[in-house]
């Protein structure tokens, strides 16, 4: 068996007028994140763990901010084709561990449900998606609710 490991990062910025899209599910917020799809920082950041560890670039490559079908897309979309591209290549997800870095809203209770609705989505277990939640004690862009980020780091698995 051959293993490959990927590492994804993503940011994106806290606007009004958004909907706050993360992990796959809408949460409550009075801001959302800027982007050209939903902006699941979450998200992005596993579907660049996932290419980069198959060796297949990276989310804007595949999906390009400058194509029109992927305008407002929903990123369980994209995730779902990210994991059909891996497929091509014989791999499938072992594990995810991802990070989310906000200040506000406070994510914990939410946390499963995340889990839930990427693992039904990669197709792949529940115990295998690990979301944590992390600020960054008020520093930086993240402090300041200017945005969220995201980090996400995964196993694929290939029979050969």
């Amino acid at each position: 068996m051959k293993i490959r490991v990927g590492f994804g990062f993503d940011v994106h910025r806290l606007v009004e007028g958004r909907e706050l899209w993360l992990g796959g599910i809408r949460l409550e917020h009075e801001k959302g994140l800027l982007g050209h799809s939903d902006a699941d920082v979450l998200i992005h950041a596993i579907c660049d763990a996932l290419l980069g560890a198959a060796n297949m670039r990276d989310i804007g490559y595949h999906f390009p901010d400058t194509a029109g079908e992927f305008k407002n897309i929903d990123s369980k979309i994209l995730l779902r084709k990210t994991v059909e591209l891996i497929a091509t290549k014989g791999y499938v997800v072992g594990n995810i561990d991802a990070t989310v870095c906000a200040e506000r809203p406070k994510l914990k209770k939410h946390i499963p449900e995340m889990q839930q609705v990427l693992a039904q989505v990669m197709g792949i277990d529940e115990d295998d998606v690990s979301i944590k939640a992390t600020t960054t004690e008020k520093l930086g862009y993240t402090g300041r609710e200017e945005g969220i980020s995201a980090y996400a780091t995964v196993l694929l698995t290939k029979s050969v």
